[in-house]
Order: C-alpha cells, then sequence, then structure tokens
C-alpha cells in the first residue's frame, strides 16, 4: 500500500510537472509572438508617422537621406521644396515618391544653370519636377501635402553638418504666399 502511494504521488508529480513544462514552453511561445507583433507595430507606427522634430550630427548622412526619403515618400499629394542649394542629387530623391504626387522646387535663380540643364534632363525620362526661382529665401522649407516642415540644412547636403528639422504648425500657406 505504501510503494502504491508512493507510485501513485510520484506519477502525479511527474505528470504536474509535465503539465508546467509545457504552458512553460507556450507563454515563451506566446511572449516571443508578443515581441515580434510589438516589434511590427512599432515598425508600422515609426513608419507611417512623420517625425515631429529631430536633430541630425555631423556624418549622419545616411540617417538624414532617409529621413528625407521617407517624408518624401508620405506624400500623397505635392511635395514642394524651398532650397537654394538644390543639385541632381535632389532631382533623384524626389524620383522616391508616389505615382501622381506633384513636385516643386523653389530655389535662388543665380545657381540656376546647370540645374535647368538637369532637370531638362530629368523631366524627359521622369515624372516631371517643376522648378521655380526666388532670390530672397534664407532658410529651407519642405512641404509635404499640407504639412510645413523647417530644414536646417540644404537637401542636398543632409549628414554633412549638425542640423535640426521641426514640424511647424504653420499652415504653408503663409510661406507659398510670399514667394
Amino acid at each position: 500500500m505504501l510503494k502504491e502511494y508512493l507510485l501513485r504521488g510520484y506519477s502525479v508529480n511527474q505528470r504536474l510537472l509535465n503539465m508546467e513544462s509545457r504552458i512553460d514552453h507556450r507563454l515563451a511561445e506566446h511572449d516571443h509572438r508578443l515581441d515580434e507583433l510589438s516589434d511590427k507595430l512599432d515598425f508600422f507606427v515609426k513608419a507611417s508617422l512623420p517625425p515631429v522634430e529631430g536633430i541630425f550630427f555631423n556624418g549622419q548622412i545616411f540617417d538624414a537621406y532617409r529621413f528625407v526619403c521617407d517624408l518624401v515618400k508620405y506624400a500623397k499629394k505635392r511635395i514642394v521644396l524651398i532650397d537654394n542649394y538644390v543639385d541632381e542629387s535632389v532631382l533623384t530623391l524626389f524620383d522616391k515618391r508616389d505615382n501622381g504626387v506633384k513636385a516643386i522646387i523653389y530655389t535662388d535663380a543665380d545657381r540656376s544653370r546647370q540645374l535647368r540643364l538637369d532637370l531638362q534632363r530629368h523631366n524627359r525620362q521622369y515624372p516631371p519636377i517643376e522648378l521655380k526661382y526666388v532670390a530672397d529665401i534664407h532658410d529651407r522649407f519642405m512641404i509635404i501635402d499640407d504639412t510645413l516642415y523647417h530644414i536646417g540644412a540644404s537637401i542636398k547636403d543632409l549628414g554633412k553638418k549638425l542640423f535640426a528639422f521641426s514640424k511647424m504648425e504653420i499652415a504653408p500657406s503663409v510661406i507659398l504666399d510670399t514667394l
């Protein structure tokens, strides 16, 4: 009788240990799945909402480039760049926009000869970018649909020096109406 009792106790104990092990294993699987879903959700939220403000440091060339690429890809209606220092790299960057997204660049006429030639060649092959000349610009701005960003460096020079960007709570028309 004692032997039978001990054997049953051992058997029950083994069953409980096996159940605990299976539960621990399943909980670990669920934790792993939750971590994966959380990572995907974090990526989706970060990828779908443009940042409000930030700083890029000297040497963060790729990070700054990726930031602007993400802004360009986020546009659904229009991209407007106000920047006195534009070159063919900016034209290439704007080619990342979705079909049907209008692109306009406001820049200084003094630096326009080479840019005009680059733009003509670009527009023969890719969706056109409109170029407008404005002389009295100091700061750089980018408008994505109806959101205005102040960008502290020329798009062509992103990441080469310390600069900041910020989303402004001002209607883009405040800037565009003065150009």
